[in-house]
């Protein structure tokens, strides 16, 4: 089984790049299944129901997210409403929506997607560890193929989040920094991981927004406007071949695509 693992998807840059990118690359690459973080698709903060339906249609199958999830007030109703967008698992009860899902793949197989939200430099949430202990009960229960979005700051947290899962999901894909790191790898007992597999959208930036305007912010230590970069857009990710019979990953593999130009954000 082949499955895509998305970056986070930034404003209308990632989004373009995803819908002219993930129908090919599932077709090039007999892609089984695509996930992709979602959190910053609408103008680099949030997503809006319109917004993950265009994803859909390009071609992803489950997005998940992160803190940034609540931008739009669009995604409380669309979180309750579809069960392909996921929130982070460890949220209080009584958030909208859900932490995690099983989908079905075109072959009839059943895969878990979990989505879990660091605590280092961010919100004080649930224990991300044991949220994903007690959510893997459950997937178990149906499908040995379950992948874990990490989407946390600290990258300590993200790699130990990997150690803590190894030989119990197929992989943990780390989000939310948006600067991909090169230590893909499988891990002794099975887990495919990556510490952060980077954003899906403009790198001619700072971490997906205007350089102008961020070293603006940082010169002058105040509240400045930080817009969408539209230059250099790529797509990362991460490509995890798993057994579905034993869930084990069997080889992992950092992949990016490159657009010409620039593409403004207009939303």
């Amino acid at each position: 089984m082949k499955i895509l693992l998305i970056g986070d998807i930034v404003g209308r840059p990632g989004r373009v790049i995803v819908e002219r990118e993930v129908r090919r690359l599932r077709e090039e690459r007999g892609l089984d299944l695509v996930v992709a973080n979602c959190e910053n698709a609408a103008a680099g903060a949030g997503i809006t129901p319109n917004l993950a339906e265009e994803l859909f249609r390009a071609g992803v199958d489950v997005l998940t997210s992160g803190n940034h999830v609540w931008r739009k007030k669009e995604a409380f109703e669309l979180l309750k409403l579809d069960p392909r967008v996921l929130r982070p698992a460890n949220y209080p009860d009584g958030a909208p929506g859900a932490g995690s899902t099983i989908v079905e793949t075109l072959k009839g197989e059943k895969v878990g997607i979990l989505n879990v939200m660091g605590r280092v430099f961010m919100e004080p949430l649930d224990c991300p560890f044991r949220t994903a202990e007690r959510e893997l009960v459950r997937l178990k229960l149906v499908t040995s193929v379950i992948i874990v979005d990490m989407h946390a700051e600290a990258t300590s947290e993200k790699v130990a989040m990997g150690w803590f899962l190894d030989g119990k999901v197929s992989c943990v894909f780390g989000t939310h920094t948006h600067i991909p790191t090169a230590d893909e790898r499988i891990l002794p007992q099975g887990t495919g991981f990556i510490t952060d597999v980077g954003m899906t959208g403009p790198y001619d930036s700072v971490i997906g927004r205007r350089v102008d305007q961020i070293l603006q912010r940082f010169l002058s230590n105040l509240p400045v406007r930080s817009e969408v970069a539209d230059g250099n857009v790529q797509l990362r990710g991460l490509l995890v071949e798993v057994d579905p019979a034993t869930g084990k990953a069997t080889a992992v593999e950092r992949l990016t695509r490159t657009m010409n130009g620039t593409i403004r954000d207009t939303d």
